[in-house]
């Protein structure tokens, strides 16, 4: 009796020990929780009784972060005394912890319920191998046990599809297979096919089959499924279209058999038909093949004509010497008009020569009792576009070309928009390359007028190429301002690939909605279907003068099917691509070459484009004349080198050093003029001292480039220096002056660059010399700030001594995040190689580290426990 009642205290002090034991570690592990400096790493497991550990009821579950909004991760377990979240390795603060507790009613156990919330600031400031990962360690009197691992993703969604379904004509009864690859996300998007914007049911259709890797396959085509397919793919986060894809069903035609041959004719002849009706074309389907219909001589060739064929005969000979008369006299008059036209193009109405003296003797004063409506100024797109006009043309009157005189210093010269102006070449050929692209056009007394330009040549595109491979390079437009930087590594070992690049110099296909507006060229890199391991960038000038409060500035890509669609705006927060507005360029972090281009959306009237305005001269056919061309272009390098070719081809001299205009949004108008002209030396031909230009015209002037022309003349042929004042200036805007100061004569004038700054003679730099960063420093770079830091020092301060410092997820998403930063630098600084930037700012952050590495180990865990004092720890 005495050993069983030991027996049963030694027992009974056995589990108050082991109770007593476990809490002591439970109290261990709330205080490490808790943050204390006095708390230690909790144990993994713990020596226990016989008896029962913690179980859970509930397990923490992947969960994904949508856009800003926390999740919440669940524990359930029994027994339990308490419940703590460990995230990544550490554990996290009891006040992070909701508790609750209740009693299993079946098993007298206690149940503790623990949840915590995880926001998608601590998933992006997580930098680890793996992704950021929560789990629960649960106590009771006998030991810990510990819930499986839960990843918390942040959930996303890309706009474009890498693979759009195409478009696809099959007979009947052939196989259809439409292709969808979907936007990369977080969840993996499920893809569902509509169909007329109607869903797909594969399940009630054995004919279709959506199951094979998101493509849809229609195994024997029928007529029915003709229609517009479209690739629906979506996520917790959003859903995205596809491209839509027609498929046409088609059926060729075929014959039916011969009919029954016809009785004879009164011709001797019969015949016999067939349709094309099994079964008829279908959907485009391709017509029957051989004669419809099928005749012969039904007396082997014995029936003789009657007499009223041969007067059929003559009647058909008769009209046939009549067409050939008319055709005859047309010709003959036609040459005739030509003889007696010395001219080619008259640009003037020539009830306007004959009826007004004032165009005859330009030394008389104008009568400003006249008064004439005038549709448009007189200044003239670019004359690349304007197309010879046709014969016909030259003898009609322009009904519409009107002349207004608002004082008798001010004139206002314009044609309507159906007006063209043109010279026309002696030679009787289109000028190629021809400096005398300018002809005096004379009335029948040879009194010179007015100077208009040829047209020449239309140029496309701009376009340069080079072959790249694993060690990366630069491909630069010399002169446009536009370039592409392919990084080491981007194109796999042992390939090469032939990457172009142009610029769209016709008219852009980018057609602005609304008051949106082009402010960039279009540049196309390619090819389409070559794929890089990291982003390569793009650099496209823009012209708009940068400021959030006043733009919305877009991305946009053109599609397969000659579509825009917007990539981003460069304000947005995206993991797709990074957009860098610097005032003259953009800088575009991408994965897929394509056709791109800037558009601005004013918000304000206060929106500026700038332009750059540019006074060209040269002498005119008449010895006498002098010829000034006054262009208003973007700001862009691209659109003034094609003010220079073209003026290179018209024997154009730059007369003063471009300058920059600021126009405003407000839609007023713009005005040139010639000013300070000297007395007795020059004068300016009537009607063209001022010139005004519509506000859209100005604002859309990126068709082509905009520019008026004044025609100056001299007294005598002595006078060989030319100085005048060319002032640019918006209503209600700003203003610029053009000083001209110069000679006539080729051999005393002075030469102005047209480019401050050329670029590369190069076009393609490959290998390290296309890069400003040595390859070995570049690569301790990297090491250094990929790895995350506590102390800070990691890309995202190297980003910040960049001047980078907004949307940093696009570089989280990246393999080396460092390397892209630098990328981006190195499109940056293409011109200056402005290493000391780069090193300074390395420096700055080396300084930062050493101050935090410099302090002692006591300084440092001082400044822990005071910062977890102030923050409740």
């Amino acid at each position: 009796m005495g050993r069983a009642a030991a027996a049963g205290g030694g027992a009974g002090g056995a589990r108050r020990w082991l109770s007593w034991l476990g809490l002591c570690f439970w109290t261990a592990g709330a205080a490490a929780a808790r943050g204390t400096d006095n708390g230690e790493v909790l144990p993994e497991s713990i020596p226990s009784a016989p008896g029962t550990l913690p179980h859970f009821i509930e397990e923490p579950d992947d969960a994904y972060i949508i856009k800003s909004n926390p999740i919440a991760l669940r524990c359930k377990a029994r027994p339990a005394m308490q419940i703590f979240f460990k995230c990544n390795g550490e554990w996290v603060h009891q006040n992070e912890h909701v508790s609750e507790e209740s009693l299993d009613e079946s098993s007298g156990l206690k149940v503790r319920e623990v949840f915590i919330n995880v926001t998608r600031q601590q998933v992006e400031d997580f930098h680890g191998p793996e992704d950021y990962w929560c789990q629960c360690v649960a106590w009771s009197h006998l030991g810990t046990s510990k819930s499986r691992k839960a990843s918390v993703r942040i959930a996303y969604l890309r706009k474009n599809f890498e693979q759009d379904p195409q478009g696809r004509e099959v007979p009947l009864e052939g196989m259809i297979v439409l292709h969808c690859r979907p936007p990369e996300g977080v969840p993996a998007a499920e893809v569902e096919w509509l169909k007329n914007e109607e869903p797909i049911d594969s399940e009630q259709d054995e004919n279709i089959d959506t199951r094979a890797d998101h493509n849809l396959i229609i195994r024997q085509a029928r007529l029915s499924d003709s229609g517009n397919y479209t690739c629906m793919a979506a996520n917790i986060v959003a859903k995205r279209r596809s491209l839509s894809a027609t498929v046409v069903v088609y059926v060729d035609g075929s014959w039916e058999v011969w009919s029954e041959w016809s009785v004879c004719s009164p011709e001797c002849e019969h015949l016999r038909i067939r349709e094309c009706t099994a079964p008829p074309p279908r959907n485009g389907g391709k017509f029957c093949e051989g004669l419809s219909q099928e005749s012969e001589n039904c007396t082997d060739g014995l029936c003789i004509l009657g007499i009223e064929n041969a007067s059929d005969i003559a009647l058909y000979s008769g009209l046939g010497a009549a067409v050939v008369a008319v055709a005859v006299l047309v010709i003959g008059v036609t040459l005739y008009r030509r003889s007696q036209s010395d001219y080619g193009v008259d640009v003037i109405d020539s009830s306007a020569l004959t009826g007004n003296s004032l165009l005859l003797n330009p030394s008389m004063q104008p009568d400003l009792t006249v008064s004439r409506t005038y549709s448009g100024p007189i200044c003239l797109q670019d004359p690349l576009d304007k197309e010879l006009m046709t014969e016909s043309s030259l003898f009609n009157p322009l009904s519409d070309i009107k002349v207004k005189v608002q004082s008798s210093f001010v004139v206002s010269l314009g044609v309507s928009e159906r007006a063209e102006y043109h010279g026309k070449n002696h030679s009787g050929t289109f000028p190629h390359g021809n400096n005398h692209s300018f002809t005096t056009v004379h009335p029948r007394n040879k009194t010179p007028y007015i100077q208009n330009l040829s047209s020449l040549p239309t140029r496309t595109e701009l376009r340069t190429t080079g072959v790249f491979g694993h060690l990366g390079g630069r491909l630069v437009m010399p002169n446009t301002g536009v370039s592409l930087l392919i990084p080491h590594g981007a194109i796999p070992e042992e390939n090469s690939w032939e990457i172009y690049m142009s610029i769209n110099q016709g008219e852009p296909s980018l057609q602005s909605d609304g008051s949106e507006v082009l402010l960039s060229p279009e540049v196309t890199c390619g090819p389409p279907d070559m794929i890089v391991t990291t982003p390569f960038a793009l650099t496209i000038p823009h012209c708009a003068d940068v400021s959030s409060e006043h733009w919305n500035i877009h991305l946009k890509k053109r599609t397969q099917q000659g579509k825009w669609e917007e990539v981003m705006s460069v304000e947005d927060e995206s993991t797709s691509c990074y957009c860098l507005l610097d005032p003259f360029a953009c800088h575009v972090l991408l994965d897929s070459f394509g056709t791109y281009a800037l558009t601005g959306e004013p918000i304000t009237d206060c929106a500026v484009k700038q332009l750059k305005v540019a006074v060209f001269g040269c002498m005119s056919c008449n010895s006498l004349d002098y010829n000034l061309r006054v262009y208003c272009v973007d700001n862009t390098p691209c659109a003034f080198q094609e003010v220079v070719s073209d003026e290179r081809h018209q024997g154009g001299q730059l007369l003063e050093e471009p300058k920059l205009l600021h126009f405003k949004g407000n839609t007023f108008s713009l005005q040139i003029s010639v000013l300070d002209i000297p007395p007795f030396l020059w004068r300016i031909k009537p009607f063209t001292a001022c010139q005004e230009v519509p506000f859209s015209r100005v604002w859309c002037s990126n068709r082509q480039p905009l520019h008026c022309a004044f025609s100056l003349e001299r007294y005598t042929p002595t006078t060989t220096q030319l100085s005048c004042k060319i002032c640019i200036r918006q209503l209600k805007g700003h203003e610029q002056i053009l000083q001209v100061q110069t000679s006539i004569l080729e051999s005393e004038r002075e030469t102005i660059t047209f480019f401050a700054q050329e670029d590369s003679t190069y076009p393609a730099q490959t290998g390290p010399k296309a890069f400003k960063i040595p390859y070995s420093i570049r690569q301790r770079i990297c090491a250094t700030f990929d790895t995350p830091n506590a102390k800070g020092k990691d890309w995202q301060m190297l980003a910040q001594k960049n001047s980078i410092n907004r949307n940093l997820s696009y570089f989280a998403t990246q393999s080396s995040p460092s390397a892209v930063i630098l990328n981006l630098w190195e499109a940056r600084h293409q011109h200056d190689g402005d290493l000391d930037s780069l090193a300074c700012a390395l420096e700055e952050i080396g300084r930062t580290h050493t101050k935090l590495s410099n302090m002692t180990e006591s300084q440092l865990e001082e400044a822990d426990f005071n910062y977890s004092r102030q923050n409740g720890l």
